[in-house]
């Protein structure tokens, strides 16, 4: 009876012990998923955190993106503005002269280039451009003359840099890339050459620069030089040869070079009016270099007074403004007077080879 009890005492002690056991088991269980929630929970608000860090960088990426955009937009419409304005400036001065200017500036650049035959096909012709208003229009003449294509022929746009100021430098390169002609630039040491040159220095540059002009176009292919001499120039020049040279000459459209075989130089400007040029100039707003002498630049602050502008052929504009105040046909009869030359009434003459004929050699014949 006492082992029957006993035994049960113990079954009943190894049931408790076993609950016991179960129980702390199952409690562990709940714990450690209690734990593994906790785990999962954190996880996921981690997860949640570098998502939302993700996300704030996605959008910041993306803003930045779209401000880059936007300011590479912005940038390149500005940039189509300003080409278009340039665009637009230069077509502008182009219309003005096919349209306004036609008959005062492009039709006489072609008659002169008709009538003096200063093209012919397959030339190269370097345009020397100085940066005043005569080489500059020239440019844009040849340019508009070029889409007319009568026959073939081919363009330099030549510029001697002969020690120009910064800014000369400058003003010539910004002028040509707003009337859109493509410059060729070279330089040279002219203006330090003939600064101590106390007689004639402006004769000596000018024969120099020619000198220059010829051998660059030479090098580059050309067989001829264009100059931007104008009407004006040629009936200044007949007279300052007849009141200081005392002889009748003019500045002839076209001439053969002497020192440079197969080179011509050419004037297509040579029936063009100097105030239709200046009335161009400032219909388009434009402002182009006056003299780039280094003389002038020195002594700029000096020769504004007209009364101090002693040049020859200062005179001679002058001179012809106040004759023809009087008579309108001045200037046309002193550009004329050298197309009718009489020989039968000149006293002595030279031939082309220089020989000098008087009119007694003939006289009793």
């Amino acid at each position: 009876m006492k082992k029957d009890e006993f035994e049960s005492e113990d079954q009943s002690n190894f049931h408790q012990v076993k609950c016991k056991i179960q129980q702390k088991e199952i409690e562990d269980l709940q714990v450690e998923s209690e734990c593994q929630k906790d785990i999962q929970q954190v996880e996921s608000e981690e997860r949640s955190n570098i998502n939302h860090l993700k996300n704030q960088i996605q959008r910041v990426e993306s803003e930045n993106t779209q401000k880059k955009d936007e300011s590479l937009k912005i940038d390149g419409e500005n940039q189509f503005v300003k080409i278009a304005k340039e665009q637009s400036e230069s077509d502008r001065m182009s219309v003005s002269i096919k349209k306004k200017f036609r008959k005062e500036l492009f039709s006489k650049f072609a008659k002169a280039i008709k009538n003096y035959e200063l093209l012919k096909p397959n030339d190269k012709v370097a345009v020397c451009v100085s940066g005043g208003k005569d080489s500059m229009l020239m440019a844009k003449l040849f340019q508009e003359l070029k889409t007319h294509n009568k026959f073939p022929f081919d363009l330099v746009f030549l510029v001697m840099d002969p020690g120009y100021s910064a800014k000369n430098r400058e003003k010539i390169e910004n002028n040509a890339k707003n009337l859109d002609v493509p410059i060729n630039i070279f330089n040279s040491d002219i203006f330090e050459n003939v600064v101590n040159i106390e007689k004639s220095p402006c004769y000596i540059c000018a024969r120099m620069r020619r000198g220059h002009l010829y051998n660059k176009a030479k090098e580059l292919g050309c067989n001829k030089i264009a100059l931007g001499h104008h009407f004006d120039d040629v009936i200044e020049t007949i007279l300052m040869g007849i009141l200081y040279g005392a002889q009748v000459q003019t500045m002839m459209p076209k001439i053969k070079s002497k020192n440079f075989e197969g080179m011509e130089l050419i004037r297509p400007m040579y029936l063009i009016r100097e105030k239709d040029i200046i009335a161009w100039r400032d219909y388009n707003n434009l402002s182009f270099l006056e003299c780039a002498c280094k003389f002038t630049e020195q002594n700029f602050a000096n020769i504004e007074n007209e009364n101090e502008m002693n040049s020859k052929r200062k005179k001679m504009k002058n001179l012809i403004a106040n004759l023809a105040k009087e008579d309108v046909q001045i200037e046309e009869n002193i550009f004329k007077s050298v197309e009718n030359v009489n020989l039968a009434t000149v006293i002595t003459y030279k031939d082309k080879k220089g020989v000098r004929h008087n009119f007694l050699d003939d006289f009793d014949s």
